[in-house]
């Protein structure tokens, strides 16, 4: 089991040059665990796709039931004080933190492109390639 952020999401369900490695990343570990602050997240970016017209309203539906998919059952709340405490400590978002505070919890890598998470979490965060 993996934590993803919601970029490597992304990754694995719009296509682009990082797909190749999520898809890779999927079918090497497919148990991937998010916080259930993904959910917002990944509506925001596909909502921005839809915007603009790269895809369909439906099209937009579809992917999002994707993620869904992969991420089902592995949807996780999070404690708001480590959250809070790993943004103190760190200098991060809260947001990105949340993530992070996932994988603690399950004691497993949270993999991410967000270079400033690679580098205050390098203990738990792995970038996308190299796993």
């Amino acid at each position: 089991m993996i934590v993803v952020d919601t970029n490597v999401l992304a990754y694995l369900i719009l296509p682009g040059e990082r797909s190749e490695a999520a898809q890779a990343l999927l079918r090497r570990d497919a148990e991937w665990a998010a916080p259930l602050l993904w959910r917002s997240e990944l509506r925001q970016v596909l909502s921005s796709y839809v915007q603009r017209g790269d895809v369909s309203l439906e099209a937009g539906a579809d992917l999002w039931s994707r993620a869904d998919t992969v991420l089902a059952g592995r949807q996780h709340l999070v404690p708001t004080r480590l959250v809070l405490m790993l943004a103190a400590s760190s200098g991060c978002s809260a947001y990105d933190c949340e993530y992070v505070a996932l994988a603690q919890l399950l004691s497993v890598p949270l993999v991410t492109e967000d270079r400033e998470l690679l580098g205050a979490f390098a203990d738990v965060a792995r970038p996308l390639e190299s796993t």
